[in-house]
C-alpha cells in the first residue's frame, strides 16, 4: 500500500502549499457528481425558481457509502437525485425506487446536530413540504403527459416555437428513453446580503458536514497505512478517471458470492465491530489518497483510452511529463529553461552542432528542474487500468528520487532524439494575410502514440489492447532506462522502408520515428559490444555499407525529383517506389535505379548543370567510401540505411536557403 501512503502525503503537502489550483482538491467526506437541475430556495425553505444545468459538475457532501454507491440505497447528504429528494416522486409515476425517507432522515440528523448549517436547514425545510416534483413541473423543468405522468421521450415536433426541453438534452438516454428521476438536484439558498448562494461553493457548509461525518459511528482498528488506531473505511471511493467511473482500486466482496475467503473468517458482525481481518485502512486516509489521485489525474494525467498514467512529486511540485516529446516539454515549461548567457548560433554546422545545440537546450531545461526539485524528493509514476467496469488495477508503479528521475528523462530525450516532422502555421506569406502550413524538422523524441502508429499503422487505431500493450512496454524504457523492444523497432523500420502504402506526410513522420528508435536502440543495446552512436546529422566520415547505401538512395531520389520538377511532373520517383526492395536486395536494385536515372540525367545536363555536377560529386564520394566487396554484397540492409538516407536529405533541406544548387 505504498501508493496510498504517498498519495496521502501528497494530499497533505498540496493543502499546505500555495499552488494556484489546490482549491480543486476535493475535501474529505465529499464526492464529485454531474448535476442537472439547480433549485433556488430562500433561507426559510420557500421555493423561488429552478433551472437546468448542462454539462455541470459539482463537489457535494457524501457519506462513505454514497461516495462509492452502485445499486441500493445510499443517500448523499444534501444534493441528490429526484427519487431521493422528492417525497412526491411516486405520485407522478416515477419508475425508480423512492428513497426519500432515508435521505430526509439523514439530513434531519445533520440539521439537528451541533454541526448544522443554515443552508442545509433551509433545504431540509423545503423538501419536508413534499412538493419538489410539483414545483419543478410548474417551473417547466420536468415534463409530464396529460395524465401527470413522467415523460420518457419527447414525441412532439421540435420547432423554434416548441424546442426540445433542456432536461431531455441533459439527461443520458438508455435505449432511447430518459428517466427524469435520475436528474441530480443541487441547491442554492438566497439570503439578503449574501453574495454567493450556491451551496457547493460554501466552504463553511463543507466544513460543517466534514465535522458531522467524522462523528458518525464506525469500526475502529489498526490502519495499515499510518500504523495508528482510527476509524476504518468500509468502502473506498470510485470516480478516479472521470465522474462516471465506477471502477475501484480497493474493494472486497467476501460475504456474498465468496469471491475470496482464504484463511479469513470475517462476518458482517465482526467487520462492523473491528474491521476486516485482511487489511484495515483508515477512512480519512483512503479519502485523502483517492482525492489526491483524482486531482492528479485531472491535472496532469496521461490518458491512453481507459488507461491512465500519472507522474507526480509527493511534495506536490510540478515535474516533467515522461510521456511527452521534447518539443512539448520545452513549450509547456518555459520557466524551467535557464538562461546560461550562451547565444544559440543562427548558422549551425549540421555535421556537428545539431545534436550539440539540442543537448545544450535540453540540459538547460533540466537544470531548471534540478534547482526546483530537491535531489531526494520522491517522484512516483503510476499506471491504472480497469479490466472490468467495477475493478481497477495498478498496472505500473515506480518510486524514484527526483535526481534519478531527471537523469532517466535526460537519457531518454538524449538517446532517442532525432529530427521529427512537424507542421506550423505561417501567416503573412508573400506579404499577404493568408495562413499556410509549413513543414519543419525540430529535434525531438517521438511520443508513444506516434511510435505505435509508425510501427503498426492504422491497426493501432482500432486495437485498444495493442495500443495499451505498446505503452506498457515503452514506459519502462523511459522511466527505468531499459533497452527498447526490438520487435517494435523492426516493425517501425519495415513500415518506414515501405512508403507506397501511406501518405507522404505519414511516411515522413514514420521515417523520423524509425531513425530515432534505431539510434536509441543501439545506444542502450543489451549487448555492450554492439552499442554504437550516431550523430543527428550527416556523417560524411561514416563508411559503413548500410549508411552509404542510404546516402546513395537519397542522392538518386533527389536527382529524379529535381528532373521531374523541371519538366512539370509530380509522380513518385523510382527510388521511392523501389525503397522496400532496395532494403532487401540493395546491389541489384541499385543497378535498376541507376539505369532508370539516365533519362533524367540528360534532362539535368540541359536544365540544371550546376545541380547535376554537385550530385555527381556526392555520388563519387560515396562510391569511393565503400570498402572492397561491400558494395556488391547483396545481404539486406539494416535500419542504419534509413539514417544515412534521412541525414543526407536533411542536409539538403537545411542548406537549401544557402545554395540554390543543393
Amino acid at each position: 500500500m505504498s501508493w496510498m501512503s504517498k498519495l496521502c502525503g501528497t494530499y497533505e503537502a498540496v493543502l499546505a502549499s500555495d499552488l494556484p489550483d489546490k482549491g480543486m482538491l476535493m475535501p474529505v467526506s465529499h464526492t464529485i457528481q454531474n448535476t442537472h437541475i439547480k433549485i433556488v430556495v430562500d433561507e426559510k425553505g420557500n421555493f423561488k425558481r429552478a433551472s437546468v444545468l448542462e454539462k455541470s459538475q459539482i463537489i457535494l457532501p457524501a457519506t462513505e457509502g454514497s461516495a462509492g454507491r452502485g445499486s441500493g440505497e445510499a443517500p448523499h447528504a444534501l444534493a441528490d437525485k429526484i427519487h431521493y429528494i422528492a417525497r412526491d416522486y411516486p405520485d407522478f409515476g416515477g419508475k425508480k425506487k423512492a428513497y426519500f425517507e432515508g435521505f430526509e432522515h439523514q439530513l434531519d440528523h445533520w440539521c439537528n446536530s451541533d454541526f448544522s448549517h443554515p443552508k442545509a436547514c433551509a433545504v431540509h425545510a423545503y423538501i419536508r413540504k413534499g412538493q419538489v416534483v410539483a414545483d419543478l413541473i410548474k417551473a417547466g423543468i420536468l415534463q409530464v403527459d396529460e395524465n401527470s405522468r413522467f415523460l420518457h421521450k419527447w414525441d412532439h415536433e421540435i420547432t423554434e416555437e416548441t424546442p426540445l426541453p433542456p432536461i431531455f438534452r441533459t439527461l443520458p438516454k438508455t435505449a432511447g428513453r430518459v428517466e427524469q428521476g435520475d436528474a441530480l438536484v443541487c441547491w442554492a439558498v438566497e439570503k439578503p446580503g449574501s453574495a454567493d448562494s450556491d451551496t457547493w461553493k460554501d466552504i463553511g457548509l463543507q466544513e460543517s458536514w466534514i465535522k458531522y461525518d467524522a462523528m458518525a459511528q464506525g469500526a475502529r482498528g489498526l490502519c495499515y497505512i499510518t500504523g495508528k488506531e482510527q476509524k476504518l473505511a468500509k468502502s473506498h471511493p470510485a470516480k478516479l478517471r472521470h465522474s462516471g467511473d465506477k471502477a475501484k482500486l480497493v474493494s472486497a466482496n467476501d460475504l456474498s458470492g465468496f469471491t475470496f475467503k482464504g484463511r479469513f473468517t470475517d462476518t458482517d458482525k465482526s467487520i462492523k465491530a473491528s474491521g476486516s481481518q485482511a487489511v484495515g485502512i483508515g477512512l480519512e486516509v483512503t479519502q485523502k489518497a483517492h482525492n489526491a489521485l483524482r486531482w492528479l489525474i485531472s491535472r496532469q494525467g496521461y490518458r491512453n483510452g481507459d488507461q491512465v498514467y500519472v507522474t507526480w512529486a509527493v511534495s506536490g511540485k510540478k515535474v516533467p511529463e515522461p510521456l511527452a516529446d521534447t518539443i512539448a516539454l520545452l513549450m509547456a515549461d518555459p520557466v524551467f529553461q535557464e538562461d546560461t548567457g550562451e547565444e544559440t548560433p543562427h548558422k549551425l554546422d549540421h555535421g556537428k552542432d545539431l545534436g550539440q545545440q539540442f543537448a545544450i537546450r535540453f540540459s538547460n531545461y533540466l537544470r531548471g528542474y534540478h534547482n526546483y526539485l530537491a535531489p531526494n524528493e520522491q517522484i512516483v509514476i503510476m499506471g491504472l487500468d480497469a479490466a472490468t467496469p467495477g475493478r481497477m488495477g495498478i498496472i505500473y508503479y515506480r518510486e524514484l528520487l527526483a535526481s534519478e528521475f531527471l537523469d532517466r528523462i535526460a537519457q531518454w530525450h538524449g538517446q532517442f532524439a532525432w529530427p521529427q516532422r512537424r507542421t506550423k502555421e505561417v501567416t503573412g506569406v508573400n506579404g499577404g494575410k493568408k495562413t499556410n502550413r509549413k513543414t519543419i524538422w525540430p529535434v525531438s523524441t517521438p511520443v508513444p502514440r506516434n511510435i505505435a502508429e509508425a510501427a503498426f499503422g492504422d491497426v493501432i487505431k482500432s486495437n485498444d489492447t495493442l495500443k495499451k500493450n505498446i505503452l506498457e512496454r515503452i514506459l519502462p524504457c523511459i522511466v527505468e532506462g531499459q533497452p527498447f523492444p526490438g520487435d517494435i523497432l523492426q516493425s517501425a523500420l519495415g513500415r518506414a522502408s515501405n512508403r507506397n502504402n501511406c501518405e507522404k506526410w505519414e511516411w515522413e513522420r514514420n521515417l523520423g520515428v524509425a531513425c530515432a528508435l534505431f539510434k536509441g536502440f543501439y545506444l542502450r543495446h543489451p549487448d555492450l559490444t554492439k552499442r554504437r552512436e550516431y550523430a543527428m546529422a550527416l556523417e560524411e566520415d561514416r563508411n559503413t555499407r548500410d549508411y552509404l547505401y542510404g546516402r546513395l538512395l537519397a542522392i538518386a531520389e533527389r536527382l529524379e525529383e529535381v528532373a521531374l520538377s523541371s519538366g512539370g511532373e509530380t509522380r513518385p520517383t523510382t527510388a521511392a517506389r523501389l525503397m522496400q526492395r532496395f532494403a532487401d536486395r540493395p546491389y541489384s536494385t541499385w543497378r535498376n535505379i541507376e539505369l532508370a536515372l539516365q533519362p533524367y540525367i540528360q534532362r539535368l545536363k540541359r536544365d540544371r548543370a550546376g545541380f547535376l555536377t554537385n550530385r555527381n560529386k556526392e555520388l563519387n564520394t560515396v562510391y569511393a567510401a565503400f570498402e572492397a566487396d561491400e558494395f556488391t554484397r547483396e545481404t539486406p540492409l539494416s535500419g542504419e540505411f534509413l539514417l544515412g538516407y534521412h541525414c543526407q536529405k536533411q542536409f539538403w533541406f537545411d542548406q537549401k536557403s544557402e545554395n540554390s544548387e543543393n
